[in-house]
């Protein structure tokens, strides 16, 4: 009998072996998650400028004590920048700068990537609104004016954008599909070129990002009807939210967030650094000074929810209208 009880003793033994070793892996796994980050971060920045990553950078190396390094991978509409991150590890320390030219290209099918489905939602950090700007021979000082001229001249104003499928060009047929006009797009290389093609009379209005609209309105070389956010902004002051001078429900923003590879366990971490930037007046101002409006802070579900509706706007979009992707 002893040897028997000695036996099963021995038996028990090796039949927990394999136990242990799944709760100590799982052990090291939970520590491995708590001391994140032990190296740089990296920072992915496909379609826009970097300006948003690099003001958040310091912020996040302060919250999380590490370096951030950040890095340009432009090209093919922000697909290449993605599909790096998509593809990445799951373990926090390689981010994507989003923004909605990814929730745009969902839409319009230019991508087998989505935010919410390949991606974890980190945060929202900043938002940029769009301007209706129109030159000035145009004969309409409201927004109620020009949507009454267009009607009265259809398909003879021409809208300028900074290409096909970006957040200027959805503006203005969401604007046209609203509004129930006939407005034809010219698309640019850049935003640049859209606004000077309205300031020299090539074409007759546009979208313009505010930042760089406010400075031709304040010199009249153009005319601000206007902005496209649902409340009015502070980056061009005394001009109109669309929503409020004849289009409800009218609402078109460019937007900054940060999105890590599907399945990161530190998203909270991450959200956490991200966050503290909102709360720091020096840096909003920095946001603001750079042509952005700082976001309220929000949690990873909460950016979630944003990119999920900003997804379906447009989706319902490019249905309603048919449009195409480049």
């Amino acid at each position: 009998m002893r040897e028997n009880r000695s036996t099963r003793r021995v038996g028990w033994a090796k039949r927990s072996v394999p136990t242990a070793a799944t709760l100590f892996a799982l052990l090291g796994f939970a520590a491995s998650a708590q001391e994140f980050p032990t190296r740089p971060i990296r920072v992915i920045v496909g379609p826009g400028p970097d300006i948003v990553a690099r003001l958040f950078g310091p912020k996040i190396t302060e919250v999380l004590g590490q370096p951030v390094v950040i890095e340009a991978r432009p090209g093919a509409g922000g697909v290449i920048a993605a599909q790096t991150v998509a593809n990445a590890p799951a373990d926090g320390y390689l981010l994507l700068q989003a923004t909605a030219s990814y929730t745009i290209n969902t839409a319009l099918q230019t991508t087998p990537l989505d935010l919410n489905r390949d991606f974890a939602p980190v945060a929202l950090v900043s938002t940029i609104p769009f301007v209706l700007v129109v030159h000035p021979s145009v004969p309409a000082k409201t927004l109620a004016e020009l949507i009454a001229y267009a009607k009265a001249n259809p398909g003879k104003l021409n809208y300028a954008s900074s290409g096909v499928g970006t957040p200027p060009h959805l503006a203005g047929e969401l604007f046209k599909t609203m509004a129930g006009i006939d407005i034809v797009h010219v698309p640019f290389r850049e935003a640049n070129s859209a606004l000077n093609s309205v300031v020299s009379g090539a074409t007759q209005m546009g979208f313009v990002i505010a930042s760089i609209a406010q400075a031709q309105i304040a010199g009249g070389t153009v005319r601000g009807l206007a902005v496209t956010s649902r409340e009015a902004s502070r980056l061009v002051p005394g001009v109109v939210p669309v929503a409020q001078a004849g289009l409800p429900g009218f609402e078109v923003i460019g937007w900054n967030g940060f999105v890590a590879p599907k399945g990161t366990p530190v998203v909270g971490r991450l959200n956490t650094a991200l966050t503290a930037g909102l709360d720091d007046a020096a840096l909003r101002a920095r946001l603001t000074a750079a042509g952005y409006e700082p976001a309220e802070k929000n949690s990873p579900q909460q950016f979630a929810a944003f990119i999920a509706a900003d997804t379906a706007k447009w989706v319902d979009l490019v249905a309603r209208t048919r449009m195409k992707g480049k």
